[in-house]
Protein backbone atom coordinates (compact mmCIF):
# COMPACT_ATOMS: atom_id res chain seq x y z
CA UNK A 1 0.00 0.00 0.00
CA UNK A 2 1.57 3.28 -1.12
CA UNK A 3 1.99 6.25 1.19
CA UNK A 4 0.66 9.65 0.16
CA UNK A 5 3.02 12.57 0.72
CA UNK A 6 1.75 16.15 0.60
CA UNK A 7 3.93 19.06 -0.53
CA UNK A 8 2.56 22.55 0.18
CA UNK A 9 3.47 26.22 -0.02
CA UNK A 10 5.27 26.09 -3.35
CA UNK A 11 5.36 27.99 -6.61
CA UNK A 12 4.51 25.24 -9.08
CA UNK A 13 5.43 25.45 -12.73
CA UNK A 14 2.50 24.85 -15.08
CA UNK A 15 1.99 25.43 -18.79
CA UNK A 16 0.48 28.78 -17.78
CA UNK A 17 3.46 29.77 -15.65
CA UNK A 18 4.12 29.56 -11.92
CA UNK A 19 1.15 29.27 -9.54
CA UNK A 20 1.02 29.04 -5.74
CA UNK A 21 -0.04 25.65 -4.50
CA UNK A 22 1.25 22.13 -4.01
CA UNK A 23 0.81 18.50 -4.91
CA UNK A 24 0.65 15.00 -3.53
CA UNK A 25 2.86 12.06 -4.41
CA UNK A 26 1.30 8.63 -4.31
CA UNK A 27 3.88 5.91 -4.67
CA UNK A 28 6.02 7.07 -7.57
CA UNK A 29 3.47 9.30 -9.33
CA UNK A 30 1.86 12.68 -8.80
CA UNK A 31 -1.57 12.54 -7.23
CA UNK A 32 -3.54 15.73 -6.72
CA UNK A 33 -2.04 18.99 -7.99
CA UNK A 34 -3.72 21.92 -6.26
CA UNK A 35 -3.67 25.68 -5.93
CA UNK A 36 -3.85 27.26 -2.50
CA UNK A 37 -3.67 25.26 0.73
CA UNK A 38 -4.75 21.87 -0.57
CA UNK A 39 -5.76 18.82 1.49
CA UNK A 40 -5.42 18.59 5.25
CA UNK A 41 -2.84 16.36 6.85
CA UNK A 42 0.83 16.14 7.62
CA UNK A 43 2.77 17.82 4.83
CA UNK A 44 6.14 19.10 3.67
CA UNK A 45 6.24 22.90 3.73
CA UNK A 46 8.36 24.04 0.80
CA UNK A 47 8.57 27.59 2.12
CA UNK A 48 7.59 29.25 -1.12
CA UNK A 49 10.28 27.48 -3.16
CA UNK A 50 9.78 26.93 -6.85
CA UNK A 51 9.07 23.44 -8.18
CA UNK A 52 9.65 22.57 -11.83
CA UNK A 53 9.37 19.22 -13.64
CA UNK A 54 12.48 17.11 -14.04
CA UNK A 55 14.32 18.03 -17.24
CA UNK A 56 14.25 15.79 -20.33
CA UNK A 57 17.33 15.66 -22.58
CA UNK A 58 16.61 13.98 -25.93
CA UNK A 59 20.07 14.55 -27.39
CA UNK A 60 23.03 13.69 -25.20
CA UNK A 61 25.94 11.44 -26.06
CA UNK A 62 27.66 11.00 -22.73
CA UNK A 63 28.99 12.25 -19.41
CA UNK A 64 31.59 11.35 -16.80
CA UNK A 65 33.90 9.81 -19.44
CA UNK A 66 31.15 7.48 -20.63
CA UNK A 67 29.55 7.54 -24.08
CA UNK A 68 26.27 5.86 -24.95
CA UNK A 69 27.80 4.41 -28.12
CA UNK A 70 30.36 2.49 -26.05
CA UNK A 71 27.66 -0.07 -25.32
CA UNK A 72 28.93 -0.31 -21.74
CA UNK A 73 26.23 -0.96 -19.11
CA UNK A 74 28.28 0.47 -16.25
CA UNK A 75 29.15 3.55 -18.27
CA UNK A 76 25.48 4.13 -19.09
CA UNK A 77 24.58 3.76 -15.41
CA UNK A 78 27.31 6.24 -14.42
CA UNK A 79 26.04 8.70 -17.02
CA UNK A 80 22.43 8.32 -15.83
CA UNK A 81 23.37 8.81 -12.18
CA UNK A 82 25.29 12.00 -12.95
CA UNK A 83 22.42 13.37 -15.03
CA UNK A 84 19.99 12.75 -12.16
CA UNK A 85 22.20 14.76 -9.83
CA UNK A 86 21.98 17.65 -12.30
CA UNK A 87 18.19 17.68 -12.52
CA UNK A 88 17.96 15.78 -15.80
CA UNK A 89 15.52 13.08 -14.73
CA UNK A 90 14.84 11.56 -18.17
CA UNK A 91 16.96 11.24 -21.28
CA UNK A 92 17.14 9.70 -24.74
CA UNK A 93 20.85 9.10 -25.38
CA UNK A 94 22.13 9.86 -28.87
CA UNK A 95 24.29 7.49 -30.88
CA UNK A 96 27.03 8.45 -33.33
CA UNK A 97 27.76 7.57 -36.96
CA UNK A 98 29.20 4.11 -36.41
CA UNK A 99 28.91 0.59 -37.92
CA UNK A 100 25.51 -1.03 -37.48
CA UNK A 101 26.91 -3.78 -35.26
CA UNK A 102 28.28 -1.15 -32.84
CA UNK A 103 24.93 0.64 -32.77
CA UNK A 104 23.08 -2.64 -32.24
CA UNK A 105 25.16 -3.41 -29.15
CA UNK A 106 24.63 0.06 -27.66
CA UNK A 107 20.90 -0.10 -28.36
CA UNK A 108 20.65 -3.51 -26.67
CA UNK A 109 22.34 -2.09 -23.56
CA UNK A 110 19.85 0.79 -23.61
CA UNK A 111 16.95 -1.65 -23.77
CA UNK A 112 18.25 -3.52 -20.74
CA UNK A 113 18.62 -0.27 -18.81
CA UNK A 114 15.12 0.77 -19.84
CA UNK A 115 13.66 -2.56 -18.73
CA UNK A 116 15.54 -2.49 -15.41
CA UNK A 117 15.84 1.14 -14.25
CA UNK A 118 18.13 1.84 -11.31
CA UNK A 119 17.29 3.97 -8.31
CA UNK A 120 18.98 7.36 -8.25
CA UNK A 121 19.47 7.35 -12.03
CA UNK A 122 17.81 9.38 -14.76
CA UNK A 123 15.19 7.42 -16.69
CA UNK A 124 16.22 6.23 -20.13
CA UNK A 125 13.06 6.92 -22.13
CA UNK A 126 14.20 6.35 -25.68
CA UNK A 127 17.10 6.43 -28.13
CA UNK A 128 18.05 9.22 -30.53
CA UNK A 129 19.70 7.59 -33.56
CA UNK A 130 21.99 10.37 -34.80
CA UNK A 131 23.59 8.98 -37.96
CA UNK A 132 24.78 7.39 -40.18
CA UNK A 133 22.43 8.88 -42.84
CA UNK A 134 24.28 12.20 -43.16
CA UNK A 135 25.92 14.50 -45.67
CA UNK A 136 29.69 14.30 -45.99
CA UNK A 137 29.84 18.08 -46.36
CA UNK A 138 28.03 18.70 -43.06
CA UNK A 139 29.16 15.68 -41.07
CA UNK A 140 30.68 17.90 -38.37
CA UNK A 141 32.20 15.67 -35.69
CA UNK A 142 30.55 12.53 -37.12
CA UNK A 143 33.01 9.96 -38.48
CA UNK A 144 32.90 10.18 -42.28
CA UNK A 145 34.18 6.62 -42.66
CA UNK A 146 30.81 5.26 -41.55
CA UNK A 147 28.38 7.54 -43.42
CA UNK A 148 25.65 5.71 -45.36
CA UNK A 149 22.68 6.44 -47.58
CA UNK A 150 19.28 6.17 -45.89
CA UNK A 151 18.45 2.49 -45.44
CA UNK A 152 15.03 1.69 -44.04
CA UNK A 153 15.68 -2.05 -43.75
CA UNK A 154 18.81 -1.45 -41.66
CA UNK A 155 16.93 1.03 -39.50
CA UNK A 156 14.01 -1.38 -39.07
CA UNK A 157 16.39 -4.12 -37.94
CA UNK A 158 17.97 -1.83 -35.34
CA UNK A 159 14.52 -0.62 -34.24
CA UNK A 160 13.21 -4.15 -33.80
CA UNK A 161 16.42 -5.24 -32.10
CA UNK A 162 15.88 -2.81 -29.22
CA UNK A 163 12.15 -3.37 -28.97
CA UNK A 164 11.15 -0.08 -30.60
CA UNK A 165 13.13 2.08 -28.22
CA UNK A 166 14.41 4.35 -31.02
CA UNK A 167 12.26 7.47 -30.74
CA UNK A 168 14.16 9.85 -33.07
CA UNK A 169 16.11 8.96 -36.22
CA UNK A 170 18.09 11.54 -38.22
CA UNK A 171 18.48 11.97 -41.97
CA UNK A 172 19.97 14.48 -44.43
CA UNK A 173 17.25 15.37 -47.00
CA UNK A 174 19.57 15.70 -50.00
CA UNK A 175 20.68 12.06 -49.85
CA UNK A 176 19.28 9.61 -52.37
CA UNK A 177 16.18 7.93 -50.98
CA UNK A 178 15.75 10.35 -48.05
CA UNK A 179 12.09 11.12 -48.74
CA UNK A 180 11.16 7.44 -49.15
CA UNK A 181 13.09 6.59 -45.97
CA UNK A 182 11.24 9.34 -44.11
CA UNK A 183 7.82 8.25 -45.35
CA UNK A 184 8.39 4.73 -43.97
CA UNK A 185 10.34 5.57 -40.82
CA UNK A 186 7.96 8.31 -39.67
CA UNK A 187 5.30 5.64 -39.11
CA UNK A 188 7.27 4.23 -36.17
CA UNK A 189 9.63 7.02 -34.99
CA UNK A 190 10.16 10.78 -35.10
CA UNK A 191 12.26 11.60 -38.18
CA UNK A 192 14.62 14.54 -37.75
CA UNK A 193 16.58 16.53 -40.33
CA UNK A 194 20.26 16.75 -39.43
CA UNK A 195 23.86 17.15 -40.64
CA UNK A 196 22.68 18.38 -44.01
CA UNK A 197 23.59 20.72 -46.85
CA UNK A 198 20.09 20.48 -48.31
CA UNK A 199 18.42 23.33 -50.12
CA UNK A 200 14.87 24.47 -49.51
CA UNK A 201 13.22 22.10 -52.00
CA UNK A 202 14.92 18.94 -50.71
CA UNK A 203 14.15 19.95 -47.14
CA UNK A 204 10.49 20.51 -48.02
CA UNK A 205 10.27 17.07 -49.63
CA UNK A 206 11.40 15.36 -46.42
CA UNK A 207 9.23 17.45 -44.11
CA UNK A 208 6.27 16.76 -46.39
CA UNK A 209 7.13 13.05 -46.25
CA UNK A 210 6.77 13.05 -42.45
CA UNK A 211 9.84 14.57 -40.76
CA UNK A 212 8.78 16.73 -37.78
CA UNK A 213 12.02 17.46 -35.94
CA UNK A 214 15.19 19.45 -36.62
CA UNK A 215 18.41 18.38 -34.93
CA UNK A 216 20.56 21.10 -33.28
CA UNK A 217 19.20 24.13 -35.14
CA UNK A 218 21.89 26.26 -36.90
CA UNK A 219 24.60 23.63 -36.38
CA UNK A 220 25.64 21.34 -39.25
CA UNK A 221 23.25 22.96 -41.73
CA UNK A 222 23.28 25.96 -44.13
CA UNK A 223 22.31 29.33 -42.66
CA UNK A 224 18.96 30.98 -43.35
CA UNK A 225 19.56 33.30 -46.28
CA UNK A 226 17.07 35.58 -48.01
CA UNK A 227 17.46 33.92 -51.43
CA UNK A 228 18.29 30.48 -50.09
CA UNK A 229 16.15 29.75 -47.01
CA UNK A 230 17.30 26.12 -46.88
CA UNK A 231 16.41 23.71 -44.11
CA UNK A 232 15.78 26.43 -41.53
CA UNK A 233 13.28 28.25 -43.73
CA UNK A 234 11.47 25.04 -44.66
CA UNK A 235 11.26 23.97 -41.01
CA UNK A 236 10.23 27.28 -39.47
CA UNK A 237 7.21 27.74 -41.76
CA UNK A 238 5.83 24.30 -40.89
CA UNK A 239 4.11 24.56 -37.52
CA UNK A 240 4.48 20.83 -36.88
CA UNK A 241 8.30 20.97 -36.87
CA UNK A 242 10.11 21.30 -33.55
CA UNK A 243 13.74 22.44 -33.50
CA UNK A 244 16.45 21.38 -31.06
CA UNK A 245 18.68 24.13 -29.70
CA UNK A 246 21.99 23.99 -27.84
CA UNK A 247 22.23 26.80 -25.28
CA UNK A 248 25.76 26.38 -23.97
CA UNK A 249 26.66 29.88 -25.23
CA UNK A 250 29.21 28.41 -27.66
CA UNK A 251 27.28 26.54 -30.34
CA UNK A 252 24.71 29.30 -30.84
CA UNK A 253 25.13 33.03 -30.15
CA UNK A 254 22.65 34.44 -27.59
CA UNK A 255 21.13 36.65 -30.31
CA UNK A 256 20.51 33.57 -32.46
CA UNK A 257 18.97 31.83 -29.45
CA UNK A 258 16.49 34.69 -29.13
CA UNK A 259 15.81 34.55 -32.87
CA UNK A 260 15.24 30.78 -32.70
CA UNK A 261 12.47 31.14 -30.13
CA UNK A 262 10.78 33.63 -32.49
CA UNK A 263 11.27 31.48 -35.61
CA UNK A 264 9.85 28.45 -33.80
CA UNK A 265 7.34 29.83 -31.27
CA UNK A 266 6.48 27.13 -28.75
CA UNK A 267 8.50 24.66 -30.83
CA UNK A 268 12.01 24.85 -29.38
CA UNK A 269 13.44 21.77 -27.68
CA UNK A 270 16.50 22.51 -25.57
CA UNK A 271 19.19 19.84 -25.72
CA UNK A 272 22.71 19.49 -24.36
CA UNK A 273 24.39 17.47 -27.18
CA UNK A 274 26.95 16.75 -24.44
CA UNK A 275 29.87 14.38 -24.89
CA UNK A 276 31.68 12.00 -22.54
CA UNK A 277 33.76 14.98 -21.39
CA UNK A 278 30.69 16.43 -19.63
CA UNK A 279 31.54 16.63 -15.95
CA UNK A 280 35.23 15.95 -16.64
CA UNK A 281 38.39 18.11 -16.52
CA UNK A 282 40.19 19.47 -19.59
CA UNK A 283 41.98 16.78 -21.56
CA UNK A 284 41.68 14.34 -24.47
CA UNK A 285 38.56 12.22 -24.98
CA UNK A 286 37.19 9.86 -27.63
CA UNK A 287 34.15 10.44 -29.85
CA UNK A 288 33.08 7.94 -32.50
CA UNK A 289 36.66 6.83 -33.14
CA UNK A 290 38.04 10.38 -33.17
CA UNK A 291 39.98 12.32 -30.54
CA UNK A 292 38.24 15.27 -28.91
CA UNK A 293 40.18 17.96 -27.06
CA UNK A 294 38.40 19.68 -24.17
CA UNK A 295 39.89 23.02 -23.22
CA UNK A 296 38.19 25.78 -21.28
CA UNK A 297 34.81 24.12 -21.58
CA UNK A 298 35.01 23.81 -25.39
CA UNK A 299 35.30 20.40 -27.08
CA UNK A 300 36.95 20.35 -30.52
CA UNK A 301 38.41 17.90 -33.00
CA UNK A 302 42.05 18.21 -34.04
CA UNK A 303 41.00 20.42 -36.99
CA UNK A 304 39.24 22.78 -34.51
CA UNK A 305 35.72 21.68 -35.50
CA UNK A 306 33.42 22.07 -32.49
CA UNK A 307 32.65 18.47 -31.62
CA UNK A 308 29.79 18.73 -29.18
CA UNK A 309 29.01 20.25 -25.83
CA UNK A 310 30.45 20.04 -22.34
CA UNK A 311 27.44 21.69 -20.66
CA UNK A 312 24.45 19.92 -19.13
CA UNK A 313 20.81 20.68 -19.90
CA UNK A 314 20.12 22.34 -16.55
CA UNK A 315 22.91 24.83 -17.12
CA UNK A 316 21.63 25.37 -20.65
CA UNK A 317 18.16 26.13 -19.28
CA UNK A 318 19.62 28.79 -17.02
CA UNK A 319 21.68 30.11 -19.93
CA UNK A 320 18.56 30.47 -22.06
CA UNK A 321 16.90 32.56 -19.35
CA UNK A 322 20.03 34.68 -18.99
CA UNK A 323 19.98 35.24 -22.78
CA UNK A 324 16.55 36.82 -22.45
CA UNK A 325 14.19 33.88 -23.05
CA UNK A 326 11.13 34.11 -20.76
CA UNK A 327 11.35 31.55 -17.95
CA UNK A 328 8.10 29.84 -18.90
CA UNK A 329 9.23 29.31 -22.50
CA UNK A 330 12.67 28.05 -21.48
CA UNK A 331 11.33 25.59 -18.91
CA UNK A 332 8.76 24.15 -21.34
CA UNK A 333 11.55 23.76 -23.91
CA UNK A 334 13.50 21.61 -21.45
CA UNK A 335 10.61 19.56 -20.04
CA UNK A 336 7.26 19.02 -21.77
CA UNK A 337 8.38 19.79 -25.33
CA UNK A 338 11.17 17.16 -25.39
CA UNK A 339 8.86 14.69 -23.64
CA UNK A 340 6.40 15.14 -26.51
CA UNK A 341 9.12 14.72 -29.12
CA UNK A 342 9.84 11.20 -27.86
CA UNK A 343 6.18 10.36 -27.27
CA UNK A 344 6.46 10.30 -23.47
CA UNK A 345 4.31 13.31 -22.56
CA UNK A 346 1.75 11.12 -20.76
CA UNK A 347 4.49 9.91 -18.37
CA UNK A 348 6.92 12.79 -17.87
CA UNK A 349 7.50 16.46 -18.65
CA UNK A 350 5.05 18.20 -16.35
CA UNK A 351 3.66 18.18 -12.82
CA UNK A 352 0.28 16.53 -13.35
CA UNK A 353 -1.77 13.81 -11.73
CA UNK A 354 -0.79 10.31 -12.83
CA UNK A 355 2.60 11.31 -14.23
CA UNK A 356 5.86 10.08 -12.77
CA UNK A 357 6.80 12.24 -9.77
CA UNK A 358 10.02 13.67 -11.20
CA UNK A 359 10.55 17.21 -9.96
CA UNK A 360 13.12 19.77 -8.90
CA UNK A 361 12.94 22.16 -5.99
CA UNK A 362 14.76 25.39 -6.79
CA UNK A 363 14.93 29.05 -5.85
CA UNK A 364 13.72 32.07 -7.80
CA UNK A 365 16.93 32.13 -9.82
CA UNK A 366 16.23 28.50 -10.78
CA UNK A 367 19.26 27.36 -8.81
CA UNK A 368 18.71 23.70 -8.02
CA UNK A 369 18.18 22.67 -4.38
CA UNK A 370 16.76 19.13 -4.48
CA UNK A 371 15.95 16.61 -7.22
CA UNK A 372 13.30 13.88 -6.98
CA UNK A 373 12.77 10.92 -9.29
CA UNK A 374 9.62 8.89 -8.77
CA UNK A 375 9.03 10.82 -5.56
CA UNK A 376 12.40 9.79 -4.11
CA UNK A 377 15.10 12.36 -3.41
CA UNK A 378 18.30 11.95 -5.43
CA UNK A 379 21.20 11.96 -3.00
Amino acid sequence: MSTTRIYKNAELFTEKGFVKGGFTVEGNVFGEVFQGDGPAGSSVDLGGARVIPGLVDVHIHGAMNSDFSDGDPEGLRRMAAWLASRGVTSFAPASMTLPYEVLSKAFAVAREFYDHPEEGCARLMGIHMEGPFFSEKKKGAQNGAYLKLPDYEAFQELYDGCGGLIRIVDVAPELEGAAAFTEKSSRIAMVSVAHTDAGYEDACSVFDAGAKHLTHLFNAMPPLAHRSPGVIGAASEREFVTAELICDGLHVHPSAVRAAFKLFPGRICLISDALRCLGMPDGEYELGGQTVFLQGGVARLADQTIAGAASDLYRDLQNAVSFGIPEEEAILAATLTPAREIGREKEIGSIAGGKLADFIICDRALDRKEVYIGGNKVE
